[in-house]
């Protein structure tokens, strides 16, 4: 399993957080390859990057743009095996930290 980072108490424990509308927009979409970037791919899994990842995946898929040609249960597989996590929910949630974590400052 994963080491956990503790954004709320990260957060608690900050001095000034920005206004959340300053970093991203209701309704702004953030590229995956933003979300997933190297620091986090290098840390996190075999691989330099998502689209690296991806590719190698067993799947026919060869680009973050096929990602949904990976099925649901293979991609879980892949992730628990070239992950530190046990499947994509767990390596979705702690991008998600990540990134808010970077935004903010909180790393």
């Amino acid at each position: 399993m994963a080491q956990q980072f503790d954004l709320e108490e990260a957060a608690e424990e900050a001095e000034d957080l920005p206004d959340p509308r300053e970093i991203v927009s209701k309704d702004e979409e953030i590229p995956i390859e933003e979300l997933f970037d190297e620091d986090f791919m290098q840390e996190n899994t075999d691989f330099d990057t998502f689209e690296e990842m991806v590719a190698a995946s067993p799947s026919d898929a060869t680009s973050v743009d096929d990602l949904e040609l990976v099925p649901d249960g293979e991609w879980d597989e892949f992730v628990a095996e070239t992950t530190v996590f046990d499947d994509e929910e767990e390596m979705v949630f702690a991008v998600r930290d990540h990134w808010v974590a970077e935004k903010l400052g909180l790393n």
